[in-house]
């Protein structure tokens, strides 16, 4: 919705194209900060009693954008509604891994993606209506209902569990945290100035140096660190890592700039740019529980090799989108075709992570692989802002020069899996 909501958000509080990219980026960075961190104390403390936790941060967030008067209030609540997403994201997934085993978890991650994916297909038609019948602030007030029946259904519906089966090593979620921070704190400002400042170099260096630190901190407590360097031994779990930075950045960037491409370049409405992406969203839905399965039963090696290469070649197809020219046959082929290599990726992806580790670290591994799927997200994000920009024929083809470099990444993507990835997966699997 907040995609959708981007131009009405400017023109309302006066946000300028700076200030629309640190409105993605203010939710962005605590969340990529902060979800290992998330997945780690929900490993200790339960893994309901986190999801609840996040879900209620995030509504209370929610209040704080609607009321926002300014762009400063709106980037603090945005902000706090990435601490939130940090914290019930990897601990929704942690949950599905604890709960279900063999094939039964590759359709469990299949449902929890193709009912993501149905919900983001609700998300931007509906909040173009909102947008354009109650005004923007109506698309954070909505989401009150739906997280007090969510926090109603963890509460009745879910078993605790992860509670007390590992301390908690402070000294390496605070590192990380440090580290995932000013990482993408100095890729924020570099995507909002598109040079390297002061500040820039500063939050780099320390983010490069709480790193390392980090991996020294984890080798020194061995089996009892929160992510014990032993996963990164494995070439699955290392090429799972590259595969879901590789895709995520480059699905990142179309979910950002379709809408705002169609909105501004095109003079769609809100309303209509938001249905414009419903065939990407449903057909996302309708083949993640099924390629849950498959993965499952094959393995995620032949998965998630084609899913990305098909991704690219929907992007390919994008590369010819124009917003005043026919949807249909401009924009409504390549968004399929991505669709459909999403489809055959985004569900065996999450399983094979959850499978390569076992129970007593799958809210960390969850984090940890959230955390890289935001920093491609937040890369794409800093990118865009180079497409936001730009006016006329010029933003059309900066979004062109943007599917170029998204069928780029989603090749190597897939080719990545190819290379690193066995025919079946298990837990410590090299």
């Amino acid at each position: 919705m907040v995609n959708v909501a981007l131009p009405a958000i400017g023109h309302s509080l006066g946000g300028g194209a700076a200030d629309l990219q640190w409105t993605m980026n203010a939710y962005t960075l605590p969340l990529s900060a902060l979800l290992l961190m998330g997945g780690a104390a929900g490993d200790h403390y339960g893994r309901r009693r986190l999801l609840i936790l996040g879900i209620a941060l995030f509504l209370l967030a929610s209040i704080g954008c609607a009321l926002a008067s300014g762009v400063a209030m709106l980037l603090a609540a945005r902000a706090l509604q990435g601490l939130g997403a940090a914290v019930l994201l990897p601990n929704s997934l942690a949950i599905l891994s604890h709960t279900f085993s063999g094939p039964d978890k590759g359709r469990a991650v299949g449902t929890w993606a193709s009912v993501s994916a149905i919900s983001a297909a609700i998300g931007p038609p509906l909040g173009g209506w909102l947008i354009n019948n109650v005004g923007w602030r109506a698309i954070f007030y909505i989401n009150l209902p739906f997280g007090a029946l969510a926090i109603l259904i963890a509460l009745r519906a879910v078993r605790e569990s992860g509670e007390g089966k590992r301390a908690l090593d402070w000294r390496g979620a605070s590192l990380a945290t440090l580290a995932l921070f000013g990482l993408t704190w100095a890729l924020t400002l570099w995507s909002s100035t598109h040079h390297m400042s002061i500040t820039s170099w500063i939050a780099l260096i320390g983010g490069v140096a709480s790193l390392a630190l980090f991996v020294w901190a984890e080798h020194a407590e061995g089996d009892k660190a929160m992510m014990p360097l032993g996963l990164f031994g494995s070439r699955a779990f290392g090429g799972l890592t590259l595969v879901t930075f590789l895709l995520y950045a480059a699905m990142g960037g179309l979910i950002l700039l379709l809408p705002y491409v169609l909105i501004v370049g095109g003079g769609y409405s809100p309303l209509r740019a938001g249905a414009a992406l419903l065939p990407f969203s449903i057909l996302i839905g309708g083949g993640s529980r099924l390629m849950g399965r498959v993965a499952e039963t094959i393995g995620p090696r032949w998965p998630l090799t084609i899913g990305p290469i098909v991704c690219g070649a929907g992007f390919a197809l994008l590369v010819q989108a124009d917003p005043h020219a026919s949807f249909w046959t401009s924009i409504l082929p390549g968004m399929c075709v991505l669709a459909l290599g999403m489809a055959g990726a985004v569900a065996p992806l999450t399983t094979a992570v959850l499978s390569s580790v076992d129970d007593t670290h799958a809210g960390t591994a969850s984090g940890f692989n959230s955390a890289i799927a935001r920093t491609g997200g937040l890369i794409a994000t800093a990118l865009a802002g180079a497409v936001i920009a730009q006016s006329g024929p010029a933003l059309v083809g900066a979004f062109h020069g943007a599917a170029l470099v998204g069928a780029g990444l989603a090749v190597a993507a897939g080719l990545t899996a190819f290379a690193t990835l066995p025919e079946k997966l298990n837990p410590g699997t090299t």
